[in-house]
């Protein structure tokens, strides 16, 4: 936790209404704050670019073209070793409130009130998690209750735009609006985690008459409904014209544009897939590689506008995904293989590191270096105070704590906040896949090493990451001390934030603590 903020514990703190920041900035300052564009890919795996983000290109990287992020890169940093949740739920909670997942307890997928989606088990019971996601209001059950950096942005003279994928509360609670937030505009974005399809053949999930055939039906983008635009595309304009609107403002806009892109299900975007047909790619494959062509045309949209509007030269652009590729199994939809995280392990839902390793760029012009690369680690909750420190906002109050540290000192070149620090994952659920490291597990990464501990069997696997990328060599029985002292760590911590873990069916006892085996 980030000892320098402040927590407010007045009524109005308790009742979940976000404080006001201390300090309101002068006009003038206003006027010289960044810009700042936060693009966030939905399902992104660290291969599904032409971007290599390892020591050296691989077959992924030469089969998918995304000359955008390239573009991105040659301007600013990229991290090698940034790492989100292994769902996508836990993930932009943690974004939005800055709280760990552990803390948070949002710890699995959300979509309808008051329903878990964890998958049946005969042995384990997952906890009570938070199912109902996030909000900034108390009264829901089942919800953390957090303050929204967004809305400390809109308090300080930001205007806030919101495009795209929220996700952040189920149906019908207040967290699933992103007005509630402080957000001003919301384009397309409610409570699913993903979209029931890119095509506006199909009205992105309408039927004729208007209505939502899919609780994934995406709202709000009717005007493209038979046009034949593709629904990454429809997002773009509609984020351009919001852009277009924020520059008559005269304030500095943050615009956070999280593409569905690219979420299943993995339809075709015929602008891009008979090149990847012609590239000798499965018919799944080149559909695939055209939604990742198709988000990243979406990112090249962007900065051209701020070229052509001479906003470049003061806007932060930040490049995420909110979690590893969908390759835990190869092909478990339809028996076909269409994306891997190669030479990461697993995927999606996965502790492993093809489940939280995420492609990370940065650019900030006059600030952060062009063409660089840093490979010191960093976890999604520190987005949150390290956009507030953008945006000049140092000095704040929150209704929890912010587990997140800021990487100004990365970007800066100043300092590695990654030294010595652990990184804490926890998911005590049942996720909707079978695979390497997924399921009933929790995991620390300190330095160079990483522990994962399965709470069902109590098994535990050590890995020396900067040596073991693909973390095929479990050392754990090698380095019995290192194993100790690691879930002394992770077990302090779960218990500290009154973290969650299952329990076993047979017996009705929790499953024990990393510590205690």
């Amino acid at each position: 936790m980030n000892k320098k903020l402040l927590f407010s514990f007045t009524l109005a703190s308790l009742a979940g209404i976000p404080a006001q920041a201390k300090e309101k900035t002068s006009p003038e300052a206003t006027e010289q704050r960044p810009n700042i564009i936060l693009f966030m890919v939905d399902d992104m795996g660290w291969q599904d670019t032409s971007l290599p983000f390892w020591t050296q290109k691989t077959h992924y990287n030469e089969a998918y073209e995304t000359p955008n992020m390239e573009r991105l890169a040659k301007k600013g940093m990229m991290f090698t070793q940034a790492y989100a949740c292994n769902i996508s739920s836990a993930t932009r909670c943690s974004l939005i409130t800055g709280a760990n997942n552990t803390r948070h307890r949002v710890t699995n997928w959300t979509l309808e009130k008051n329903k878990a989606t964890d998958r049946p088990s005969n042995t384990i019971q997952p906890p009570d998690w938070n199912y109902n996601g996030v909000s900034q209001v108390a009264g829901t059950p089942n919800t953390f209750v957090g303050t929204s950096f967004v809305e400390l942005l809109r308090q300080s003279g930001y205007h806030t735009i919101h495009c795209g994928k929220a996700h952040f509360g189920s149906i019908d609670t207040p967290g699933e609006n992103p007005a509630h937030w402080g957000f001003e505009v919301n384009i397309a974005g409610h409570a699913a985690g993903g979209l029931a399809t890119y095509l506006s053949e199909q009205n992105y999930g309408h039927t004729r008459d208007g209505k939502p055939y899919s609780l994934m039906a995406v709202p709000g983008l009717e005007d493209y409904w038979g046009t034949g635009v593709f629904a990454t595309e429809a997002l773009t304009r509609e984020a351009i014209k919001a852009l277009d609107k924020a520059k008559k403002y005269n304030q500095p806009f943050y615009l956070y544009m999280a593409h569905y892109a690219i979420h299943i299900p993995i339809d075709k975007d015929m602008r891009f897939f008979p090149k990847y047909i012609r590239k000798g790619l499965s018919d799944k494959e080149a559909a695939y590689a055209s939604l990742i062509e198709g988000m990243d045309k979406s990112l090249g949209d962007l900065m051209d506008w701020l070229e052509k509007n001479d906003e470049a030269d003061h806007t932060v652009v930040i490049f995420m995904s909110d979690n590893g590729g969908l390759a835990s199994q190869p092909g478990w939809r339809d028996g076909q293989i269409y994306t891997q995280n190669y030479p990461l392990n697993s995927g999606k839902g996965s502790l492993y590191e093809g489940g939280i390793r995420e492609p990370m760029i940065v650019s900030w012009p006059g600030v952060v270096a062009p063409d660089t690369r840093c490979d010191k680690y960093l976890m999604i909750e520190d987005f949150y105070p390290t956009i507030l420190e953008m945006a000049g906002i140092t000095n704040y109050k929150t209704v929890s704590p912010i587990d997140g540290i800021s990487f100004m000192p990365l970007l800066k070149g100043t300092g590695d906040p990654s030294k010595g620090r652990a990184l804490i994952w926890n998911f005590p659920n049942i996720w909707g896949n079978d695979g390497p490291g997924i399921n009933l597990d929790c995991s620390i990464r300190k330095d160079e090493w990483k522990l994962v501990y399965y709470y069902e069997t109590g098994k535990k696997e050590l890995f020396n990451i900067p040596n073991d990328i693909s973390e095929k060599n479990d050392v754990a029985d090698r380095y019995s001390e290192i194993v100790k002292r690691l879930s002394k760590e992770l077990g302090n911590y779960l218990r500290e934030v009154e973290g969650q873990r299952p329990t076993f069916k047979a017996t009705g006892k929790p499953c024990p603590w990393p510590d205690e085996i």
